[in-house]
């Protein structure tokens, strides 16, 4: 909402980095992380690692999503809300963040789901089975010529229950947040 020179370039630039998936940039991602062990950071087999990358590639879309709510919100609600005596920071976190809050709760459970969902990040960057995800342990079921499926589907149906306790605490702000922008009013 603050007005400054370059703000539509840096907006496009978030905008290109939607046209670049997870799969294409992973190999360079890979020699990045693995770069950054020369600074001392270690970045391979770790959790943060993994982090990192879900979170850089999920930012872009976030943003836009973010943008469209925070744009919506009045003008002449920030000018009342400066001419009682709110800096920006004040605007922001007593007014705005209120009024986004169903729209990023609506985030959350986006991103917590494909983080939730991932493979290829994971299998990517960790190499200790102690710090696996779940769709690395369900992998480790299959084998080369057969799988179980049984206990695949016991595997499967066991880690749905964190998605699903988590949707039936936030479902009013998941639903609020996903069709705040449905009726123009």
């Amino acid at each position: 909402r603050l007005e400054f020179r370059g703000k539509n370039w840096i907006f496009n630039l978030f905008t290109v980095g939607l046209m670049f998936p997870i799969n294409v940039a992973i190999l360079p991602v890979y020699f990045v992380l693995r770069q950054m062990e020369q600074f001392g950071i270690n970045m391979i087999d770790s959790l943060i690692g993994v982090i990192l990358v879900q979170t850089a590639f999920q930012l872009s879309g976030n943003i836009m999503i973010l943008r469209g709510f925070f744009t919506a919100v009045p003008k002449e609600l920030q000018d009342a809300a400066y001419i009682d005596g709110c800096t920006n920071f004040d605007f922001f976190w007593r007014i705005l963040l209120p009024l986004v809050k169903p729209s990023l709760a609506a985030i959350a459970a986006l991103i917590m789901i494909a983080s939730w969902n991932d493979l290829l990040v994971p299998l990517v960057v960790l190499n200790s089975d102690k710090l696996w995800t779940l769709p690395l342990g369900t992998m480790q079921f299959q084998g080369q010529y057969s799988q179980d499926l049984a206990i695949v589907s016991a595997f499967v149906a066991l880690s749905s229950i964190p998605t699903i306790i988590f949707y039936f605490f936030a479902e009013k702000q998941i639903v609020a947040g996903l069709t705040a922008g449905a009726v123009k009013g």
